[in-house]
C-alpha cells in the first residue's frame, strides 16, 4: 500500500469552495476542548470520537489497539462507526503494515497524519475517498491508531488532525481511568499483569523471561494462573479479557 505523510493544508483562498472542509466551518479548538470535557465518563468514548471526527471534517472513525491487531477476530477494535464489512477487510491490511514497521518507525509515526490507499479490490460506499488517514498515539502502555475516512475531494487540515490525535489520547486515557481495578471479577498480581502486557506486545515466554529476569517455567506458571483467574483458555482470550478490563 502507498503511504505518505500529510502536508500542511493550503490557505483557504487557494482552495476551491468544493474542496474546502466542513470541519473548518465548525468548532474552534477551544470549543472542542470544552465539549470534550463533558465526554470523559463511562460510555462517552464513541460520542467524543464522533466529535473529533467532525472537527477534522472526516466522515467516519475507527479506533484500534495496534498491539492486538495480529490476534484473530476483531478484539483489537476499541470503537468504530466505519461500515462493518470495511473493518473486516482492512484488519489484515493494518496487521501487515504494523508487522512490517520497525520500533523506530512506529515511534516516528506518532501524531503524524498518514494517508494510506485502500487496495483497488476494496469496495467503498458512496463517494468515500480511496485514501484513509491514520493517527498513531500512545495511552500508557497501549499503542492505538485512529483511522479516519472522508468524502472524495476533501482536504484535511494537518493542524486539526494533530489536535485530533492529542485529544483522542486524552479521551481514551479518561475512558480507561473510569474503570476502577477494584471492580474486577478477579485479582491479578502485578507480576501477572506485567506478563499479560508483554504477551499483548507479542513476546514469547522465553523473551518475557529475559525481560523480567526470571525463568521460562515461572513465566508459564504466571500465564497459567492468569488464564485460571480470568476463566480464559488461550493467551489470545486472556489478552482480550485484559483489554476489556483495562489491565494492559
Amino acid at each position: 500500500m502507498e503511504m505518505e505523510i500529510l502536508q500542511a493544508e493550503p490557505a483557504a483562498h487557494n482552495r476551491s469552495p468544493s474542496t474546502r472542509g466542513a470541519g473548518s466551518k465548525g468548532l474552534t479548538r477551544v470549543q472542542l476542548v470544552n465539549r470534550l470535557a463533558h465526554m470523559t465518563g463511562p460510555g462517552q468514548l464513541g460520542a467524543a470520537l464522533a466529535a473529533l471526527t467532525d472537527y477534522a471534517g472526516a466522515a467516519n472513525y475507527l479506533l484500534v489497539r495496534c498491539d492486538l491487531i495480529q490476534e484473530p477476530g476483531l478484539d483489537f477494535v476499541v470503537s468504530s462507526n466505519w461500515p462493518f464489512d470495511l473493518v473486516r477487510v482492512i484488519s489484515s491490511l493494518i496487521s501487515n503494515d504494523y508487522a512490517r514497521s520497525t520500533e523506530l518507525e512506529k515511534c516516528m509515526a506518532l501524531l503524524q497524519p498518514i494517508f494510506t490507499l485502500f487496495p483497488d479490490q476494496v469496495e467503498l460506499p458512496g463517494d468515500v475517498s480511496r485514501q484513509y488517514c491514520t493517527l498513531n498515539f500512545n495511552v500508557g502502555r497501549s499503542r492505538l491508531a485512529l483511522m479516519l475516512i472522508y468524502q472524495d475531494g476533501f482536504i484535511l487540515s494537518a493542524d486539526r488532525l494533530r489536535d485530533v490525535g492529542l485529544m483522542a489520547g486524552y479521551i481514551r486515557s479518561f475512558a480507561e481511568a473510569s474503570v476502577q481495578r477494584g471492580h474486577r471479577d478477579c485479582d491479578l498480581t502485578e507480576r501477572e499483569i506485567e506478563c499479560l502486557y508483554w504477551i499483548a506486545e507479542g513476546k514469547t515466554s522465553d523473551e518475557i523471561a529475559v525481560i523480567l529476569g526470571i525463568s521460562r517455567n515461572t513465566i508459564n506458571n504466571y500465564i497459567t494462573s492468569v488464564m485460571r483467574k480470568t476463566a480464559t483458555k488461550t493467551r489470545s482470550e486472556a489478552i482480550a479479557y485484559a483489554v476489556r478490563n483495562n489491565l494492559v
